[in-house]
């Protein structure tokens, strides 16, 4: 199996928790996110930081997705990942404002990486639960990855595992939580 390199991801996190600006810490995330889905085969960074025509939203990263087996197989071909390397939960405003992103471009799927996940609680469907659960019902899946799921992974495949079981979860039960 192929690792990810613990010692830059370490790095990139210790970067992210020593950071004095929001706009480093978030550059520290978006780091570590663009080198792990760029591990995932057929998985490469199309975008970073840019803003729609209007200058008016902007998406963290942008992955073209090959589809290859052994990577995100049955994945949208364009995935957005919004970034949050925040000291608490992300809450409903900024989910719902990523949500609409994923809407206005007609994407049917994105990608929240918060750092210590998001407000409420997943089997009420509260706070930030109820953006997943409105947007799933408008056929857009929203999977967040959380700083701990992050740093428990030690092989590529891993993170591959992870965001299919989260995306099968989201269609099964209407969360992204596992148990």
């Amino acid at each position: 199996m192929q690792t990810f390199d613990p010692l830059h991801v370490a790095t990139l996190f210790s970067l992210g928790d020593q950071a004095l600006t929001n706009v480093v810490k978030g550059k520290a995330l978006e780091d570590l996110i663009a080198y792990l889905f760029e591990c995932v085969p057929g998985v490469t960074v199309s975008a970073r930081n840019t803003m729609n025509a209007f200058s008016a939203e902007e998406i963290d990263v942008a992955f073209w997705n090959e589809g290859e087996p052994a990577g995100l197989r049955l994945f949208d071909h364009i995935l957005l990942v919004e970034c949050k390397n925040w000291s608490g939960p992300v809450g409903y405003p900024e989910l719902a404002i990523f949500n609409d992103k994923l809407q206005s471009r007609g994407r049917p799927m994105g990608i929240l990486v918060a750092a210590h996940g998001i407000t409420g609680q997943s089997t009420a469907l509260t706070a930030a639960h109820s953006v997943i659960a409105r947007a799933l019902s408008e056929g857009r899946e929203l999977i967040v990855l959380t700083r701990a799921e992050i740093e428990n992974l030690r092989e590529i495949d891993q993170l591959v595992k992870l965001l299919k079981r989260k995306r099968a979860q989201l269609a099964v039960s209407g969360t992204i939580y596992l148990d």
